[in-house]
């Protein structure tokens, strides 16, 4: 009997690629393009992100039309899901194959579920009719103190579940770094609990399950929901329709591997995937008539301790589109601009250090990437076009310090921010909305990425069943509706 794509699993890559490239370990980085380095002083790359310079936004707001601010969030989640670089350094040139990334290059929630109910046995339900199937947050008990005192139960209820030393118990502590991404993978572990209610209850597909069989049909419901959010509406925003209607359609052109590992691009990593900074504005509002808060200040920056206030309960109608009527808020535009207080991050040591904009550009020179000039050539983008966006970038950096020089090349970040911001967002094929997501080499470089760990994921809905749809499970479509999910509970259907 022949097997068609959505009836079965599809083997390998190449079923999607139009050809090879030299395949890399799962648990390394690997490479998109072999193209030359560049090299640009450093002096030059400080002086382009520092404080004041070239890529200070200021303090003035000039939000998107189209996206929400709980999408950027949402992709530093996505991160934290597939990479986790912990060896390479700013100081010295580093070899992406012999970078371990400790988590798995797929998007599989492993930030979420750890290694499971057996090896991560503290992420669960311990007893009960739910043991070893949903996951504890905050309102299934914590050690948390607050003031040298007990957490208050209603605080412990909106936050994760913590040690005495305040330390959250989830599969990725970095979920813990600032109060809106530790409020999202609150909403994830909820969500997973309630699709675990309608499973149990037999509403999803007439037969109750349990135990371990409920686990595990929990797990991959809430994963496929969660990876097509990610393609369906994420990757749609922050890349465009088109781009994204063009790899499901045609393929993948640049990600390509000649075996069935998946890997994770050091052009995506360190380049193209960090596009989300230029979106985060200097303040942010997370509740209904409440002030806004600066993102590193003490009501949304304190990250790794317990929820001390209310006033940090993130109401996710406020950050992600719903159908509730609400005056959502969006994201900064993405540009060549970054917020202030990302030039100058309270965290880092010693301050010379701590401008998130040359962190970024001395990494990519750490790890050899070529120039965004290089790369738009190797994906035979129109020759004016590189002229336009290389000509846009020199002089934005002159225009607040006439000695930097980028006539050698500009390093890809960079490029790919001003790519962003004078070609923009191909929302319909040939219909480019500057300012409002990434440029043509940007978009493709994040679109493929991510899509190909997904094709390569034999467990993902891509490689196992392309028709699914989420009218197959609990309905969810959109970020918004992941994010405030709540379970009916209706009579279970006959079987």
């Amino acid at each position: 009997m022949s097997h068609h794509h959505g009836m079965t699993s599809l083997k390998g890559i190449h079923a999607f690629c139009q050809y090879g490239h030299e395949g890399a370990r799962g648990d390394r980085f690997g490479r998109m393009f072999r193209r030359p380095p560049l090299y640009v002083r450093p002096d030059h790359l400080r002086r382009l992100g520092a404080p004041g310079g070239p890529m200070d936004g200021g303090t003035s707001s000039d939000r998107t039309s189209s996206v929400a601010v709980g999408q950027v969030f949402f992709g530093q989640f996505i991160d934290h899901d597939i990479t986790l670089d912990v060896t390479s350094s700013l100081e010295e040139v580093n070899d992406e194959s012999e970078t371990p990334n400790v988590r798995t290059p797929t998007l599989d929630l492993d930030s979420v579920y750890g290694s499971g109910p057996e090896a991560s046995a503290y992420l669960y339900h311990a007893s009960g009719e739910f043991a070893g199937v949903k996951l504890i947050t905050g309102a299934d008990g914590t050690a948390a103190q607050v003031g040298g005192a007990p957490q208050p139960a209603d605080l412990a209820a909106e936050d994760l579940a913590r040690t005495a030393h305040g330390i959250a118990l989830i599969g990725d502590p970095r979920n813990d770094e600032n109060r809106i991404i530790s409020q999202m993978h609150l909403a994830m572990l909820r969500f997973h609990n309630r699709v675990v209610d309608t499973l149990h209850s037999g509403a999803q597909n007439g037969a109750a399950l349990s135990g371990h069989d409920l686990y595990e049909a929990a797990r991959r419901l809430t994963t496929w929901h969660y990876q097509w959010v990610v393609v369906e509406d994420f990757l749609t925003a922050m890349c465009g329709q088109a781009v994204v209607d063009d790899i499901l359609g045609n393929g993948r052109r640049f990600f390509c591997t000649d075996t069935s590992v998946p890997f994770v691009p050091i052009e995506f990593a360190t380049a193209a995937y960090r596009f989300g900074h230029s979106m985060i504005p200097l303040r942010i509002h997370i509740r209904r008539s409440d002030p806004t808060h600066h993102v590193f200040g003490p009501t949304l920056g304190r990250g790794f301790t317990p929820l001390s206030a209310e006033a940090a309960v993130v109401d996710w109608y406020e950050l992600a589109d719903t159908t509730a009527d609400r005056n959502v808020q969006m994201a900064e535009k993405l540009d060549s601009k970054l917020s202030p207080d990302l030039l100058a991050l309270p965290f880092i040591q010693p301050p010379s250090e701590a401008s998130l904009a040359t962190r970024n550009l001395l990494r990519g020179q750490a790890f050899l990437l070529p120039s965004g000039e290089q790369i738009a050539h190797a994906m035979e983008r129109p020759d004016d076009e590189i002229d336009h966006v290389s000509t846009a970038a020199q002089n934005i950096a002159n225009s607040a310090d006439a000695t930097i020089d980028l006539s050698s090349g500009t390093p890809l970040w960079f490029y790919l921010l001003v790519e962003a911001e004078r070609i923009g967002r191909e929302t319909e094929p040939g219909l480019f909305e500057e300012r409002e997501g990434l440029g043509p080499v940007g978009a493709r470089i994040v679109a493929e990425t991510i899509i190909g760990l997904l094709e390569l994921d034999s467990r993902s809905y891509l490689a196992q069943n392309r028709s699914w749809h989420p009218d197959e499970g609990v309905g969810v479509t959109t970020l918004g509706e992941m994010l405030t999910f709540e379970v009916m509970q209706p009579d279970p259907v006959p079987a």
